[in-house]
């Protein structure tokens, strides 16, 4: 654990309260969190933040990993993004163990106003830990990204298993190479599908090389899907993956239209179909 970082956060005289605290609950197991902002590296152990002064039992009524109604503790995500020196201005990169890296914009992630949607950061107690994901042999935790309203908040932005929470620039300024051309006006679908993909697609996938994501493969080097997929094929293979081909190790979800509408659909294939056009130089 980064003392300055944990007296910031806690203040000189709950810090040793909490440690103590955190030191009885988790002992020498306790998860631990890495941050990367202006202020340099830091980390933060799970057993200190479940012993944060606005740390508490939290109900979410439709969590998007586990399907189901679950009960979390947690603290309001804000607490440590104030510390990392996040601004609305910057976005969020937030990795997971599994290679899934979302990338949060910065003024969604600090939304505070009554009736928005707010995150919170999920701890997996040592001691206690949550069920399996449906699917999966392992657990959200240690750390998960959770929205008890989730009104504007997509499916892909509820990252589970993290590991690193940074402040970053904007996905299209830190990789020039994931963004349409300038001569695509502002609001037209290849320029609303981008949006879409650094949502949706850049959590497991990369563009150009542009990303930070592992899961998945990169979607136009070599080739596009939509140079060897009819556009039919490809909206069924983002609806319903396994559908269209399938392996053990499949790691794709189905996008439902809740979770991505035919409107936004057709838009991402627009950008793709655009990206591929400009890898081949042609319009």
């Amino acid at each position: 654990m980064s003392s300055p970082f944990f007296f910031r956060l806690f203040g000189a005289r709950r810090a040793f309260a909490a440690l103590a605290c955190a030191w009885a609950l988790a002992g020498a197991q306790a998860a631990m969190l890495e941050l990367e902002g202006p202020r340099g590296r830091q980390q933060l152990d799970g057993a200190a933040l479940a012993a944060h002064a606005q740390a508490r039992d939290i109900e979410v009524p439709q969590d998007v990993s586990y399907h189901r109604a679950m009960r979390y503790r947690a603290v309001p995500l804000i607490v440590v993004l104030r510390e990392l020196g996040l601004t609305a201005a910057d976005t969020l990169e937030v990795a997971a163990t599994d290679g899934f890296v979302a990338q949060l914009p910065g003024a969604l992630a600090l939304q505070q106003g009554a009736g928005q949607a707010q995150p919170w950061l999920a701890i997996e107690a040592a001691d206690a830990p949550w069920p399996a994901l449906p699917g999966k042999a392992q657990s959200a935790g240690p750390f998960y990204v959770v929205w008890p309203v989730a009104t504007g908040v997509s499916s892909e932005q509820w990252p589970y298993a993290v590991a690193r929470l940074a402040v970053r620039e904007a996905p299209e300024r830190r990789w020039p190479q994931i963004a349409v051309s300038g001569r695509v006006p502002a609001g037209a679908p290849a320029r609303r599908g981008q949006a879409v993909f650094i949502t949706q697609c850049m959590v497991c996938h990369t563009m150009n090389g542009g990303g930070g994501a592992t899961m998945g493969p990169d979607l136009n080097r070599p080739m596009n899907p939509v140079d060897y997929l009819q556009p039919q094929a490809l909206r069924r293979l983002v609806r319903s993956p396994a559908s269209v081909r399938h392996w053990p190790a499949q790691t794709m979800p189905a996008f439902g239209t809740e979770q991505l509408s035919d409107a936004a659909l057709d838009d991402l294939i627009t950008y793709l179909g655009h990206m591929a056009r400009e890898r081949r130089g042609t319009r």
